[in-house]
This record gives structure tokens, sequence and C-alpha cells, in this order.
């Protein structure tokens, strides 16, 4: 179904934005600062990027991305080593000569592996802080697109109750002509009560942009409270997604399920690291003792010589209850991990046959309301203004008429809103471009 030219072109697919209404200000003084509000995106492209760029909350996702980054050298690194000075305050007399100063450095050296696991176990931890970060670019992109097309549809459904309330206050001159010539009032009362009734369903409707709006200016993060313009959009064609193919691609690309992958390649990495706390490390160390002169035995060999030497020491892990407990503890981590995974992957599973059998019913819907229902509505809303022109129909039967024609086309944009709507669900489901425009980041640099 061809929209009437009042319906912009869609280019991109999605445009949107969020207000609400100032102290004070009226519903309709705020629609009106809205026709001249200066809108610093305007397609899919420049939408996103804006809710890209100014959310906070996925602002504060990549930020932990980047605290895990640094976390991954300082848990690879040695440990610092100790240098120590030891002073006698009564000198040690030996042959040859008074030890004064032992000057000691040391380097503790971590069993074979404990670094590398600690390491992987950090990276792990990094990479699955990225993925979660574009689970949320997804989250974000879905809010705002699903946002976007419940408004278009207030804007459809305000726009045709204010042409079916302004229908119905033209028939009022018609009734009255008809009254001082003699006719019914009762014509006019149901008229009036059936313009009352449209009408307040016009105000809620209103009401309805303005909450939507506000929501849309949260998502972006856009300052001011005007109600934002209507976005440009338009009744999708119909498609049928390969449902197979989609539930392939979300196991494989669901940066969800990633995440969770990379949280259990962490907690084997740990399992590792519980395991080699049991083996000991190595402290390797040097020793100078600095001597005085030797006043006592000047002649003897070395006399006066600074003696120095290597140390090597281990300590030993005796506790092995702590040891134990710290492999179970790493085993019921990654355990837990696995579950997750598998419950979050039968989550995404139910959410895909949902979507897709929402889509599926939305497809439905718009063929049967633009195709079929629609076009005879129309006749039939036409005829019932001739026919009581003419005085063939009554009040009734005109109302009647008109009341049905606006409930179709309301429910045509309802499947239109839907339909979008279940295909950016899918879209973000498989991690696919949305709409085929918007891409989460792919390089975790």
């Amino acid at each position: 179904m061809n929209r009437s030219p009042f319906i912009k072109t869609l280019r991109a697919g999605i445009g949107f934005a969020m207000a609400v209404l100032g102290a004070g200000q009226s519903l309709q003084a705020a629609v009106e600062a809205s026709e001249s509000l200066p809108m610093p995106v305007s397609d899919l492209q420049s939408y996103l990027a804006q809710a890209m760029a100014a959310n906070p909350q996925l602002k504060a996702f990549s930020r932990r991305y980047d605290a895990a980054t640094q976390r991954v050298p300082q848990v690879s690194a040695l440990p610092d080593p100790m240098f120590q000075v030891t002073h006698f305050v009564e000198s040690v007399q030996t042959r040859t000569g008074p030890q004064e100063n032992v000057f000691t450095f040391s380097q503790k050296i971590p069993w074979f592996g404990k670094l590398s696991s600690r390491e992987s176990a950090a990276s792990a931890e990094a990479q699955a802080l990225w993925f979660a970060y574009q689970n949320q670019q997804l989250t974000l992109a879905r809010s705002v697109s699903v946002a976007f097309y419940e408004y278009g549809y207030i804007e459809e459904a305000i726009r045709l109750t204010q042409e079916n309330v302004e229908l119905l206050s033209k028939l009022e001159p018609i009734i009255e002509e008809k009254i001082r010539a003699g006719g019914d009032i009762n014509a006019l009362l149901r008229l009036k009560v059936e313009i009352g009734k449209v009408d307040d369903r016009l105000q809620s409707l209103q009401q309805q942009r303005v909450s939507q709006s506000a929501r849309l200016r949260e998502l972006l993060a856009l300052p001011g409270e005007e109600v934002l313009p209507w976005p440009q959009w338009e009744a999708p064609d119909i498609i049928t997604p390969d449902g197979p193919s989609l539930a392939v691609a979300m196991e494989a690309n669901n940066p969800g399920l990633q995440m969770l992958e990379r949280k259990i390649t962490s907690a084997e990495a740990r399992r590792e690291i519980a395991r080699l706390e049991s083996y000991p490390d190595i402290t390797l160390g040097f020793n100078y003792i600095q001597t005085g002169d030797p006043v006592v035995n000047p002649n003897t060999p070395d006399a006066g010589q600074d003696p120095w030497g290597f140390t090597v020491a281990v300590n030993i892990p005796i506790w092995f209850g702590k040891y134990d407990a710290a492999k179970a503890e790493a085993l019921a981590n990654q355990r837990s991990f696995e579950s997750e995974y598998d419950n979050q992957l039968n989550t995404l599973r139910t959410q895909l046959t949902v979507s897709l059998s929402g889509l599926a019913d939305a497809n439905r819907r718009l063929q049967l309301y633009g195709e079929d229902l629609l076009g005879l509505a129309e006749q039939a809303a036409e005829n019932s203004r001739s026919g009581y022109e003419t005085g063939q129909l009554g009040i009734l039967d005109l109302i009647d008429s008109e009341r049905s024609l606006l409930d179709l086309q309301l429910l045509y944009w309802r499947a239109a809103s839907d339909a979008w709507q279940q295909r950016v669900n899918i879209q973000a489901l498989a991690n696919l471009p949305i709409l085929g425009t918007f891409h989460v980041t792919q390089n975790d640099e």
C-alpha cells in the first residue's frame, strides 16, 4: 500500500529523538516548538551515531573494557625485586675484618606457567568485556529503533484520528440543515458523542507522543525538553527471513554468547592458576657484605676484601586444604559460566522464535489490511457518506462505517510498526547490520 503525500520517503530506515514538556508548558506549545527544533541527526546512520557517541551507559561499558585491558600487563609482570640494606650497629669482627653493611638484592620468580596463566585469564576477561560492550551497542541500537517505530506509529495514529475528527465535524452542518428541515435531533446528538470519543482518543495519543519523545531523547542523550519532530518512515516490504540460517548466525555471532565463551576461557585459565599455586615459587638473590679495614689481622689473606654470594630460596606450599579449596572454587566458577552459556543460548533461541513468529504475524496483518480490507473499508465509507447525504442511510450507519475505517487504518500502521520492530529484534539477535546500516564496533583496539 502506498502512502499519500503527507508521508515522507524513508531513505535509511530509522531516525528519531525524544523530549519532555517543560514546566508549565502546554502540549500545543511543545508541539509547535518541535516544528522549528534543529535536529543534529536526520537519517539512520546519524541517529545511531548520536546514540553511540553520547549514550552514557554505552560509555560506561567502553571504559570498563579499557580498564580491563590495563589489567593484562599488570598480572603478567614479575613481582617487584627487593633490595635490602643491613647495617651493623656493632660490627661483626671476622678474620678478614669487621663487617659493616650487608646489601641484598632478590627477585621472586613464580613457578613456570603461573604468569602466562594469569595473563590468559586477564586477557579473556578483557575480551569478555569487549563483547559486553558490543552487546550493549546492539541493545542500544535495538532500543532506539524500536522506540523510533513506536513513535512513527503514534504519528500515524494522530494523523488518522485528526482526519476522522475533521471529517465527522464536517457532518455537523449537514445534520443541522436536516434538523431545520424537520429531521431527528438524535442524529446530531449521536454525532457529537462520536466526535467526543474520537477527540478523547486524539488527546491520549498526543500525550503518548510526549512520553515516547522523552524516551527517545533519553536514549540519544539529547539536551532540551522540546517534543521531537515526527520521524521519517513508511510501511515495510513483506519479507520472510530464513529461520535456520538466522539461528546459526545467532549462535556464532551473538556478542552475549561470545562474552560468556570468554568467561569460560578465563575460568579455565584460573583453574590452571589454582593448580599451579601448590607449586613453590623461586627467589634468586645476591648478597654483598661491606667489610671495614682489617685492624686486628691486617696480614690475613684477603683481609679487607668484601665477600659476596648468590642465594636461592623457595617457599614451601604445605597448606594443602587451601590449594584444594582454590581448585574447587575455580572448577565451580567454570561450571557456572558453562551453565549460564547454555541458559543464554536457550533464551536467545526462544527470543528468535518469538520474533520470527511476530514478524510472520505482522506480515500477515500487513497483507490482510493493506491489500484486502482497507480498500473495501474505504469504499464502504465513501458509499456511506453518499448514502447519508441522499437519505438512504442513517447517521449510525455512517458513524459505524467511519469508525471501522479508522480502526482498520490504525491496525494497518500497527502492523507496519510491529514488522519493523520484529525485523530489528531479529537482526540484533544474530548481530546482523540493523536494516542494512548499523554495525557494532568490530575491532577491539
